[in-house]
This record gives structure tokens, C-alpha cells and sequence, in this order.
């Protein structure tokens, strides 16, 4: 099973939108077909995220986010990074470097590829929910 880190939003547009986060989400993550790592700071940071008031105007929007975010917690394998890494110019995405990185995650799953400029940090492969669903899934 593929050990996986996925970045907030993707998780945004996996509530908002039916594309390729939706299938991450939905599809393999609660589906149990891929394994998602987590940690306090980036499962704080789901939270925050999830709970800003723009999201306000999507029907259900919090509602189906608790869920999504009740069925994570329970499924991921979470952990406690002890590293410090720098890589990444938009200073808090550090913190899902840090965790893929120390869980072996084999994926980091972001939409963000202006901050994420880099597609490997070791054995870590960095990839968008399109590159990930249409290498791996496609």
C-alpha cells in the first residue's frame, strides 16, 4: 500500500470540487486503498483551513469537512516528526515536507506547485493529484 502525505488543499478540493482530489480523498484514502500519514501540526493546520469563513458559501461545506476530517484522524498512522527542514519558500508547508519525510511517506500530494517547486526530496516523490491519480491510478 502507498504510504502518502497529502497537503490541506487537496482535501479543500476534494470537498469543493469532483476532480482528481475528490478521487484521492474519497476514492483512496477513506476508501483504504492508499495509507495517509499524519501529525499534529499539519492535522491543526486541516482544521484551521477547513474551518475559514470563505468556505462558508459552499453548501455543507463544515458539515461534510468534520467528517472528511473525523475519517482521516481516524485512518491515518500519525507521527511526531523530530526534523526541521527549510525547503519550502511558504514557511508552514514545511511541515508536510517534515512529516513525509520522516515517515517514509512514498508521496507528498500537493496542489501547491508554486511553493512545492521541487518534485523529489530524496526518496520522496513531490506530485500533484493529477500526476498522482494518472501515474499511479490512471
Amino acid at each position: 500500500m502507498q504510504k502518502v502525505v497529502i497537503d490541506t488543499n487537496v482535501i479543500v478540493s476534494s470537498l469543493i470540487g469532483y476532480g482528481y482530489s475528490r478521487k484521492i480523498v474519497f476514492d483512496l484514502v477513506l476508501g483504504k486503498r492508499i495509507q495517509v500519514f499524519t501529525s499534529s501540526q499539519t492535522f491543526t493546520e486541516y482544521i484551521e483551513i477547513l474551518h475559514r469563513e470563505k468556505f462558508a458559501k459552499y453548501p455543507e461545506f463544515v458539515l461534510n469537512a468534520e467528517i472528511v476530517l473525523n475519517k482521516i484522524d481516524e485512518l491515518s498512522l500519525k507521527f511526531s516528526p523530530d526534523i526541521v527542514l527549510d525547503e519550502i519558500k511558504d514557511e508552514p508547508d514545511n511541515r508536510f515536507l517534515e512529516l513525509a519525510v520522516f515517515a517514509k511517506a512514498d508521496f507528498l500530494i500537493t496542489g501547491n506547485k508554486n511553493d512545492f517547486r521541487i518534485s523529489r526530496y530524496g526518496s520522496l516523490q513531490i506530485v500533484s493529484p493529477k500526476e498522482y491519480i494518472e501515474i499511479h491510478f490512471g
